[in-house]
């Protein structure tokens, strides 16, 4: 017992640091060094301390060098007072008489849609796969930028973007394209910027009007009629899907160069867009069953035509285009269409027979407002305006001017003129069919295109007085005065001659072939409306009424006869020129004035192709489409001839007193060399003196 009670007094003073023996000692020194070893002793520890620490102090230099770079390129921005989102390059928007979009122009190529305005599947489809967290960011998604860099990280390469729509709209209105640092600090600046300044739909809807799809095209509502033919308003789930997966690579993507891509890429955005919640499992399976959309590498339809002339029209109309614009044409949709329509049937059904490429159609009224033109065959492979820009030779198409001087000058649409050969000044003219027919009236020498009276009579009215009368009636190119103008040697674009035509179908008025009607500014306020006022009187009646009915025989009994149309008074004139390369029928009813030219771009010849063939037909056809459901209406004059050539004897022969008379009249006129000194009105007067007249 004494023995352990000395032992328990020999270990209590080691508890509380007094009398420790040698063992109690020895334990709590073992005791600290093995704390140490567990603690600040163990390698790894020491590893942890110095990661943290130094990684803490990375962590506070990064971050001052990061504010540094901010502020240093932040420093090199314009103030924060004179940050603005550039207007957008103003629209031009051409529409039809029935208010139909025709086409927008300019930089832009199409008009701005606000949200609530364009299709809810294309903000929609744009925000599932360019900026999924668009509504919830501050302008700069960290999220986004960290899972861009460990994509890119893991790829080797940038395969993707972590750029927001904010930050996309800063690049494209803002800033520079450069891939630098500073642009992309300046960027990230502006985009806070824009999320401060402006909501998050007008954010999304000035990205979506201004950003590029591709093909020429910028914004929702050009791209959509760009690639669909429609308004941004009623583009389909599908769609939609399009256009959203263009902006990863506008050109490449672009449904004019690769079809088969662009939707490969609009399935990815329709996958998420369903991941999202955005669409159900059905409207995924329908949009993706869709066939792939195949646009025409350029903007086509035959009205882009009458777009580019409106453009270069609009300037000297209301000055700089420096707002949004909305011009009103005089373009009748329906019969734009049926021009263009008929004209590419008759290109396809008989260009390769005949070696015939191009075509062109112009249709105007009789005020001088043109309801259709169509400058070619197809707008897509040549934007080259072949009505109103291409001068080509007219041919026999010139003839009524000539007829038009005759009468003024005091013959009769009755008088005779001898078909024979005839030399004028060393030039020989001859008929299409290298034969002639002796005496005949001027209707009948107008109905059968008959080219040595056609020369005579230039030469009795003077070439000068003919290319004035012409000139009078609207044609505006040069024309050369000679001889040979009978022929129509002289280049004329397919408008002004068709232009100058109309005179003839309203009764004798000078028209000038015109497509702007007015133009408003976007807001309705008026900026040029056109003044069809108090038109100039430049045939009398009587010369209008004859030439009326003397170019309705050319479609009755003449060269024309492919151009009748049932129950309507038909009048004009057809048109080849050497080796057939231009072939033209220029006509008329009551109510319309119709031109059409085809040939070649390169002057080739076609193969026996004349106006009264492939043009005439054309121009038939059309025409036919033109009056379905118009009332009929006869030609002003009615069709008929004033001042009638004399009456056929009872066989339909003429009288043999007057047979004499045009024999001597063949015997002694025209003199073997007809030239500019022959007096004008010799055969005339001739005529007369042998029929007893003054």
């Amino acid at each position: 017992m004494a023995k352990k009670k000395n032992q328990r007094s020999r270990t209590e003073p080691s508890l509380f640091g007094g009398g420790a023996t040698a063992k109690p000692s020895k334990k709590k020194k073992g005791g600290g060094r093995k704390k140490s070893r567990s603690s600040a002793g163990n390698p790894l520890f020491r590893v942890l301390r110095f990661l943290s620490y130094w990684g803490c102090v990375a962590a506070v230099w990064g971050t001052i060098a990061v504010a540094g770079i901010v502020i240093y390129y932040g420093a090199k921005l314009p103030p924060v007072d004179e940050w603005a989102v550039p207007e957008r390059a103003p629209n031009v928007k051409i529409v039809a008489t029935d208010g139909s979009l025709i086409a927008n122009r300019g930089s832009t190529g199409g008009e701005a849609l606000s949200l609530d305005e364009m299709s809810p599947y294309i903000p929609m489809a744009v925000v599932a796969i360019e900026d999924r967290r668009f509504y919830s960011h501050f302008g700069v998604d960290p999220i986004g930028l960290a899972r861009a860099m460990a994509t890119n990280i893991a790829h080797g390469g940038v395969v993707q973007g972590g750029s927001t729509l904010t930050q996309q709209l800063a690049k494209n209105v803002l800033l520079s394209h450069a891939q630098t640092l500073e642009r992309k600090v300046q960027e990230a600046l502006m985009a806070i910027w824009l999320e401060h300044k402006y909501t998050k739909d007008q954010i999304l809807a000035m990205y979506l009007n201004r950003v590029y799809f591709g093909s020429g095209a910028y914004g929702v509502e050009a791209a959509s009629q760009r690639y669909f033919n429609k308004s941004a308003r009623d583009v389909t789930l599908g769609e939609a899907a399009l256009l959203a997966g263009l902006l990863k690579a506008p050109s490449r993507l672009s449904p004019a160069r690769d079809p088969e891509a662009a939707e490969e890429r609009a399935q990815v955005v329709l996958s998420a867009m369903h991941d999202q919640g955005m669409i159900g499992d059905s409207d995924m399976a329908t949009a993706m069953a869709r066939e792939p959309t195949r646009a025409p590498s350029y903007w086509s339809g035959a009205e882009n035509y009458v777009a580019d002339m409106v453009m270069r029209q609009l300037k000297p109309l209301v000055g700089e285009v420096d707002q949004d614009l909305v011009v009103y044409t005089t373009l009748d949709p329906g019969l734009e269409r049926d021009a263009e329509t008929t004209l590419q049937a008759a290109l396809d059904k008989n260009g390769a027979k005949d070696r015939v490429e191009q075509g062109a159609v112009v249709a105007i009224d009789a005020t001088g407002a043109i309801r259709a033109l169509v400058g070619g065959r197809d707008y897509a492979e040549s934007q080259y305006n072949r009505a109103a820009t291409a001068r080509r030779q007219p041919g026999s198409a010139f003839k009524p001017f000539v007829y038009a001087a005759a009468l003024e000058i005091g013959d009769r649409p009755g008088s005779v003129r001898n078909d024979a050969p005839i030399t004028i000044d060393n030039w020989t003219p001859e008929n299409y069919e290298k034969t002639y027919s002796g005496p005949m009236t001027l209707t009948n020498a107008l109905a059968h295109s008959v080219n040595t009276i056609a020369a005579q009579l230039v030469m009795e009215a003077s070439p000068g007085y003919v290319v004035d009368l012409a000139h009078r009636l609207g044609i505006s190119s040069d024309i050369t005065p000679n001889a040979s103008l009978a022929l129509g040697t002289s280049e004329v674009s397919l408008l002004e001659l068709t232009g100058a035509y109309t005179a003839f179908m309203n009764g004798g008025f000078k028209v000038t072939p015109y497509l702007i009607e007015t133009v408003e500014t976007d807001a309705g306020k008026p900026l040029y409306r056109n003044d069809r006022a108090n038109p100039q009187r430049v045939l009398s009646s009587q010369v209008a009424a004859n030439m009326n009915g003397m170019l309705m025989h050319v479609v009755t009994d003449g060269t024309g006869r492919a151009a009748q149309i049932p129950g309507w008074q038909v009048a004009g004139k057809t048109g080849t020129t050497q080796s057939s390369r231009d072939a033209l029928f220029v006509g008329f009813t009551a109510n319309l004035t119709a031109g059409v030219w085809v040939g070649n771009d390169d002057n080739s010849p076609m193969k026996s192709v004349t106006g009264g063939k492939l043009p005439a037909e054309i121009w038939h056809d059309f025409m036919v489409k033109a009056h379905k459901g118009v009332k009929s209406e006869p030609l002003y004059g009615g069709g008929r001839i004033i001042d009638p050539q004399p009456a056929p004897a009872a066989n339909g022969n003429t009288p043999d007193t007057l047979v004499e008379l045009l024999g001597r009249l063949g015997n002694e006129t025209p003199p073997a060399n007809v030239g500019e000194s022959q007096p004008k009105q010799h055969k005339r007067r001739t005529l007369m003196q042998l029929l007893g007249g003054g």
